[in-house]
């Protein structure tokens, strides 16, 4: 029977599975900005769980803003709205993830309508 823990650890090789080195940078990227005020030095797993809600809704980003929107929107979910407000204090941590999909070569183009 699986335990919680082992879904929670299933789904992260899952994740990392389908996004590669994406899901360890947006990892470390939350992990040094600490926008949670959560990072206690070796702790380096503390934003793991924010992870795995925003690596797979970035696939739908095709700048720094659309970033910053999921990023924002997951803070929110996971912690307090003085935690997560204003949305502006993402905007480094989204710039970081942006640089790092375009690295990657994660992107996606918008669309010219």
């Amino acid at each position: 029977m699986e335990t919680e823990l082992d879904g929670i650890r299933r789904r992260r090789q899952q994740l990392r599975s389908e996004f590669g080195p994406l899901y360890d940078r947006v990892s470390a990227v939350l992990f040094e900005e600490d926008p949670g005020e959560v990072n206690y030095v070796d702790n380096t797993d503390e934003y793991e769980s924010e992870a795995d809600l925003i690596v797979p809704l970035l696939r739908d980003c095709s700048s720094a803003q659309d970033v910053q929107r999921v990023v924002h929107g997951v803070f929110l979910k996971m912690f307090s709205k003085e935690t997560a407000n204003p949305p502006s204090r993402f905007r480094r941590i989204s710039e970081r993830i942006w640089t790092e999909m375009s690295s990657l070569s994660v992107v996606r183009r918008p669309t010219g309508r």
